[in-house]
């Protein structure tokens, strides 16, 4: 039995040249063709293809977001990237939606067959360079969760949102200018900014401070 294909690309040149490869393969039909993600989706609900073959960006609806709702809308299709895009953040993103593969429109035309007749049998189907970026992400040890100001740098960062100086700091709650100074390069880290108005607007951002009164 020939596997269904649908092909979704927002260039004419390269959908014309993806058919016309398939066409010449005997257990391969193409059942439509689609410029984007909206006109990928009517074709999936009138055709059910066992494949479409996606593209990434695309007008009007991208192929992530086309993905997703094929995945959830049509569990019987299986959706194959085909993208020249192989950034950490494409491959996750499409991944994370529910493709079933993810290669390059470098990749030779044996391996795109055979990652079509794959992807079919619900295979996953992963060009070496994006695997490998899926590996080293795997491999990176995950960052460690936020560490709280402590009360004594919340009472400071408070003076300082009240407009007061390192040194009238020092003097309103009996420590140094220095030790100030050693309360703020701590927030500046845990908040992950590098200057006071910014510290103080994150704070308020995340509740550690209250909203000033209007």
């Amino acid at each position: 039995m020939s596997v269904r294909v649908l092909v979704v690309d927002d260039h004419p040149v390269v959908r014309s040249g993806l058919i016309g490869m398939l066409a010449v393969t005997d257990d391969i039909e193409v059942v439509g063709e689609a410029g984007d993600g909206e006109e990928a989706l009517a074709l999936v609900e009138s055709t059910r293809p066992d494949v479409v073959l996606m593209d990434l960006r695309m007008p009007r609806r991208d192929g992530v977001s086309a993905t997703g709702a094929i995945v959830s809308g049509y569990p019987a299709t299986k959706v194959l990237v085909l993208t020249t895009y192989d950034t950490d953040t494409d491959i996750l993103h499409a991944v994370e939606a529910g493709a079933t593969g993810y290669l390059l429109k470098d990749t030779p035309h044996a391996e795109l067959l055979d990652g079509i007749r794959a992807a079919s049998r619900g295979e996953t189907v992963l060009a070496p360079p994006v695997a490998a970026r899926l590996m080293s992400r795997l491999r990176t040890p995950a960052a460690p969760a936020a560490v709280q100001p402590s009360p004594r740098e919340l009472e400071v960062l408070a003076a300082v949102a009240r407009g007061l100086s390192n040194a009238e700091i020092g003097r309103e709650l009996f420590i140094g200018e220095a030790t100030v100074k050693t309360h703020l390069q701590r927030l500046f880290t845990k908040l992950d900014v590098d200057d006071r108005t910014r510290a103080v607007t994150v704070a308020i951002e995340r509740g550690l401070l209250p909203s000033p009164r209007r």
